[in-house]
């Protein structure tokens, strides 16, 4: 699966919240009307490179940061400058940046956590949510990783990357271009779960199972990225989160921006049967897919975007 890279924008490095992120921006011409995309682990702001043309035709300034940890952005040393105040805090410096009072927040993955955050932290800074993959985490009675521990094991990823730490990264780091190839994938046969922790475990795996999802130019993006950073950062996400649920205890966790949730049917991630109690105003899109939503399906999820922001546009312009 060979072909040529798709235009997308040039960076520039912004000054913001005490780091520099890069940025992907299109559409400038449509300013007044800004979308943010955020992406999700282990990704690039290029995984939304299907949705610019699309977005920046229906009218919307479309604004891409690769986020801290991520590509040419900042690469904080301390764990703790990744929690989600520091997260959220980046796109609100982003919107200042630009000029923006609020703006529709788009995320995938970790990136949706993200999204979910900003609008319980800053709900002003929000006008509408659209949230792929991951759904609302409602946060419970016990710390995320805790529970995750509980339920799952020593061996899930994320408590991995939290009880031995440094230990994936390294495995990553060594297997850069191997792990994201086998990770970028559709359609792959059912198996038996192996021992061991699965993502080391596909990362060391010589061959790739099922379909890929993107050529090999497109897959060089992400992999020349992670060779230049290291996973380290990215994977200190994962690392805040119990810290982040100290630090929303006090916050009302009732999201009431109207919402689109898209799911991918064949996503190992469930859907939430508590989402329309936490997000009241969502509207929830299943699409025939797995977990790389947006670049697996891509016309798909675009016509789901733009048909959901048109609805809103005219469900508000009615007196």
């Amino acid at each position: 699966m060979k072909s040529h890279t798709i235009h997308f924008p040039e960076p520039t490095l912004v000054d913001v919240n005490g780091i520099e992120l890069e940025v992907f921006e299109a559409g400038q011409q449509n300013t007044g009307n800004p979308i943010v995309l955020c992406h999700g682990w282990p990704e690039h702001a290029y995984s939304w490179r299907h949705q610019v043309p699309a977005l920046v035709d229906a009218g919307y300034h479309v604004i891409i940061p690769n986020q801290r940890g991520y590509g040419n952005s900042s690469c904080p040393a301390e764990v703790t400058e990744y929690d989600i105040e520091h997260l959220t805090g980046d796109l609100v410096a982003l919107l200042d940046h630009f000029g923006y009072e609020n703006a529709v927040f788009v995320g995938h993955d970790w990136g949706a956590m993200v999204v979910w955050s900003l609008a319980l932290l800053h709900p002003d800074r929000v006008s509408k949510v659209i949230n792929l993959s991951l759904p609302y985490q409602a946060r419970g009675d016990v710390p995320w990783i805790e529970l995750m521990e509980q339920l799952l094991g020593n061996d899930y990823y994320f408590v991995h990357f939290n009880r031995q730490p440094g230990v994936a990264d390294a495995v990553f780091d060594e297997y850069t271009h191997q792990f994201l190839r086998n990770l970028y994938r559709k359609n792959a046969p059912p198996q038996e779960p192996e021992p061991g922790m699965a993502m080391m475990n596909l990362a060391k795996a010589e061959y790739p199972r099922g379909e890929p999802i993107m050529s090999e130019d497109d897959l060089a993006v992400f992999v020349a990225s992670f060779e230049s950073t290291g996973f380290a950062g990215s994977i200190h996400w994962y690392r805040n989160l119990d810290r982040n649920w100290h630090l929303l205890a006090d916050v009302d966790p009732i999201i009431q921006h109207s919402s689109l949730m898209i799911h991918g049917e064949r996503d190992l991630i469930p859907p939430s049967d508590t989402l329309d109690q936490f997000v009241p105003n969502v509207d929830v899109v299943t699409l025939d897919c797995g977990h790389w939503i947006q670049q697996e399906l891509p016309e798909e999820t675009n016509a789901t975007i733009l048909a959901w922001l048109k609805q809103q546009d005219a469900n508000n312009a009615c007196p």
